[in-house]
Order: C-alpha cells, then structure tokens, then sequence
C-alpha cells in the first residue's frame, strides 16, 4: 500500500511502500466487472457485441481469481486497504480460501449462465442490459466474499439487490412484476435490520472493519452483543432464506428466464449463508454460542420443512426453490456446530450448492423449452424423447440430495462427523449434535423422493397427468442451435459437479484449511495488519 505516513505511526505489516502485484488480483475481478457493466451499456444495442463482452470480462475475471487463490493457499490470507486510509479505517478487501473459492465459482457459474441464457433471447433483447446487469451482479457477489468489512458488504449488498432488481422484471410479465414485488419487499426488509445492526455495532465497538471487530468486540458488553448477532442472524437469514423468512424465495425465482433463476440460485442465497458464517462464526463467536439453541432450531426447521414443500409443489422451478432452501439448513446445521468438520462441512456445501442449484435450474429451463409447460403435471415422455436431459436432472437430483459419490455427499459427510462428535464431546446443549444428524439424514430422504419424484412425473411418465396418460402422446419442441448450445454448455458444468464429487481431495483440503481460519482468524487478522495491535 503506497503511503508518505510515517513508519512509526503504522502497523508494522503496513510498512510496505508498495503493494506487491500478486495482491492487486484482489481487487482486479470487483474492477473488471463494474467496468464491464459500464462498458456495455454502451454497446447493448450492438449485435453479438454484449455477449462476447461479458464472456471476455468473465473469463478475465475467472484467471484474477484463479490467481487469488493460488497466492492464498501458498501464502496465506490476502488484504488490501485503498488509499492512504489504513485499517480499521479504510476500505478493505480481505480474502481467505472460502472467499476466495466461492468468487471463483460464482464467476464460473456466471459464464455457463451467460452462454446459456441464448436459449431465450432473441436479437431484439440487446436493449433490455442484461449482460450489464449479470456483470453488475457478479460485482456486488464477488464484493460481498471479498470484503473485509461490514459496512461494505451492505454495499455490496445494495449493489446485488439492484442488480437482482432489473434482471428479475426483465420481460415486464404480470407474474415477473409479482414476483417482483415479493422478492423486493423482503430484502428490502432485510437489508434495514442490517443497517440497523451495523449502526448500534458502531456504536458499540467504534468499528465495522471485520478483523478490528474479532479483537474489541470480546470486551464489549455480551448482551447488547447478542442483540446484534440476533439482529444480524435475521438480516442474513432472509437473505439466505432460512426458515420461516424464506417465502419470498418459492415465490419469485420461477417467474423470470430460467437463465435468471439459475443465476439467483446460484448466487444470492449463498451470499446471505456465507455472511452467517463470517459474522457468527468467525467475526461474533461468542454471541453465536448464546444464539446457538435458536439457531440450531432454525437449521433443523429449515432441513425438515423445505423438502416437503418440494414434495406438495407441481410447479417444476417453485419446487426446485424449496430445494434450494433446504440445502440453506444444511449450511445453517454446520453453523450450530461451528467444529472445524462443522465449519468446513457448511462452506463445502455453500461451493456445492453454488454449482449444483444452477445446473438444476438450467435443467429444468431446457425441460421447459422442450414441453412448453412449467407445470410438472403437464409434462411427461421425456426420458424416450431427450434421455441426456434426463440423465442430467436425475445426477443433479441425486447430487443434491447427497447421494455417494456425487458432490452433495462430502458436505453432508462432514457436518454427519460434526454432529456425532459433538453428541459425545460437547453437552451444551447436548441435543444439538443428535438433533442435526436425524435431521440431516431426514433431509437427505425427503430431498430425494421430493427430487426422483419429479424425475418421475416429468421424463417416466408417457404423458401429461390424467387417465390416459399412459397411452398419450406428448407434442415435444426439438431443440434447435441455441438449445443445442444450452444443452452443452449445462452438460459441461454437470460433467465438473460429478469430476469434483469423483475426486474430492482437493475441496476437502481447502475446506479444512479455510475452516481453520473460520474457527481461529489469526491469519485473517494478520493479514491486514492488525495483529498484535491494542484494542
């Protein structure tokens, strides 16, 4: 960081004059993408010139983050500050192995998006900024994993709710705008308990850098603390959409593209259970140990009652979400029992569900194509008609579901070892540990039933749901090349999703030493320059 202040007035891991080029890739993938959108709202109305610019922008993207976490893993946790403002003051970026993961493969998920959502547009969409948009996107989700401070991941949290915000009533069809309307309201909502949260932390503690926080924030008084946890618990939560303050999700990610929808699930949920994990494990752990029986409550709530509502919905996408919601309890179960098999357990799944609910939600947009219904009651004859999407649904079902060997299991494995443990080794509250395991394996039945059930009604059935259907003969719509070119492209991103379940060596060892780091922030802290400082 490039400074005139004295040595003497700055921490001593401040002293460089100036930033190595290797921590400059911290910053590069958040500039690429508001640049980008910058850049393409200028030429949205040139054909072909928005995709293969956003396709440049993400791939560059990609190779900074690619680069991000190589230096992360061989040297540590990763800080900058901007400007002359040195931490806790400044605008810092710090990343760890799961801020770092998760950009990687939400930019990874961005890029299949991008060539898949040709499916749907025609070459008059070029006016409606949805590349803008998606790179808008990509930017409030990359800040959000790399920030190093709470105010600013509001920020980056604006920034993802205004962009979710166009790309949501793209289209301008009465169901999109109800969805809308939905969807707005309550993260507008959420986004008010964490602002309110973030102005009485100030004022308790003077600071909302994250690291600054970890060091003052154990002689803070524990019960005004909790009320921010709690405060911040619930923003998040919403977020995330845990249960009970999880309807708007079921409510509006069926309603835009699916394009769109696959873009939402793979990201924005899984930014409000990443902010769960860093604010209540990492940064408040204290508060967390007293919000641990409501929290555990929440995650056993969340694991049992999402799956059913996948079972009751007929709507394909609608139950999907439910899906997506129950995969948010299995994070929420890792939190409760925040052991380091715990921990790693909930950010192994956050990468998974990443990839595996944006795939799902691509599958189910070709089905669509394919049927023209979204109804699941309506469709049938699939399997003998398109056996590859088939097959490709059915590896998704089975992956989310947790199901050996695909990728779904090693999370769930880890948070299984997580509440065994603590059944025999922590007994406060002693229920916890059984509690997860039941539930989590409860999860796993009910996501597949509600899951094969789908598989069934939607590629084994012969024909639409009625007394005939076994004799009747379904009118399909062939795929033609941008379906051809969706097909592949959610066929590639299937094919990493089973690689990485095949071979999971790599996920499991950055999972434990990004659990590390989660569970004693020391490095974290060190990285920007505040270890060994006075409170």
């Amino acid at each position: 960081m490039a400074t005139s202040t004295p040595a003497s007035d700055l921490p001593q891991a401040m002293l460089e004059t100036v930033t190595p080029a290797a921590d400059w890739v911290i910053v590069l993938p958040i500039a690429l993408a508001l640049m980008g959108a910058a850049g393409l709202m200028m030429f949205r109305r040139s054909n072909g010139t928005p995709l293969m610019g956003a396709v440049l922008v993400v791939l560059g993207i990609i190779a900074c983050e690619i680069a991000l976490l190589i230096e992360i893993l061989a040297n540590g946790p990763v800080s900058m500050t901007m400007g002359r403002w040195l931490p806790p003051f400044g605008i810092s970026l710090t990343a760890d192995i799961f801020g770092a993961g998760f950009a990687l493969a939400a930019a990874l998920v961005t890029l299949m998006v991008l060539l898949y959502a040709e499916l749907d547009r025609a070459g008059a969409d070029g006016r409606d900024a949805f590349h803008p948009m998606v790179l808008l996107l990509l930017a409030g989700v990359t800040g959000a994993f790399l920030t190093g401070d709470l105010f600013n991941l509001y920020v980056w949290f604006e920034v993802m709710l205004i962009a979710s915000f166009g790309l949501i009533v793209q289209g301008n069809r009465p169901l999109q705008l109800d969805g809308a309307i939905k969807y707005g309201f309550l993260n507008f909502l959420a986004t008010t308990f964490f602002l309110l949260a973030l102005g009485l932390l100030y004022g308790l503690l003077g600071t909302l850098n994250m690291s600054d926080i970890m060091r003052v924030a154990p002689a803070a008084n524990p019960a005004a603390m909790a009320g921010v946890a709690a405060l911040l618990m619930l923003a998040f939560g919403m977020k995330a959409a845990a249960f009970p303050v999880n309807a708007w999700l079921p409510a509006s990610y069926h309603t835009p593209p699916a394009a769109i929808s696959a873009l939402f699930a793979g990201l924005l949920t899984k930014v409000g259970a990443y902010a769960l994990l860093r604010a209540l494990v990492a940064v408040l752990p204290a508060s967390r140990e007293l919000l641990e029986p409501a929290l555990a409550v929440i995650a056993i709530a969340t694991l049992l009652v999402a799956p059913l509502g996948a079972i009751a919905e007929t709507n394909l996408r609608r139950a999907i979400g439910f899906i997506v919601i129950g995969g948010i309890g299995a994070v929420l179960a890792g939190l409760s029992m925040p052991s380091l098999n715990g921990i790693a357990g909930s950010g192994l799944y956050i990468f998974h569900a990443i990839l595996t609910m944006t795939a799902l939600y691509m599958v189910a947009g070709l089905v669509e194509k394919t049927t023209g219904q979204t109804d699941s009651r309506r469709m049938g004859g699939l399997y003998a008609a398109n056996a590859p999407v088939s097959i490709l649904f059915l590896v998704l079902v089975l992956a989310s579901a947790g199901v050996p060997p695909f990728l779904g299991f090693w999370p769930k494995l880890l948070l299984l070892e997580a509440g065994l443990a603590q059944g025999v080794t922590n007994a406060t509250p002693g229920w916890v540990g059984a509690a997860m395991v039941i539930a989590l394996m409860v999860n796993a039945v009910l996501t597949l039933i509600a899951g094969t059930r789908l598989w069934a009604h939607v590629f084994w059935r012969s024909g639409p749901e009625g007394s005939g259907s076994e004799h009747g003969k379904v009118d399909l719509i062939p795929f033609d090349g941008r379906g051809r070119l969706a097909l592949g492209v959610t066929s590639v991103l299937v094919a990493g999703i089973v690689v990485a379940g095949l071979w999971p060596g790599p996920l499991l060892d950055g999972a434990s030493t990004g659990a590390a780091d989660i569970a004693d922030p020391s490095r974290y802290i060190q990285a920007t320059g505040l270890a060994g400082e006075a409170p």
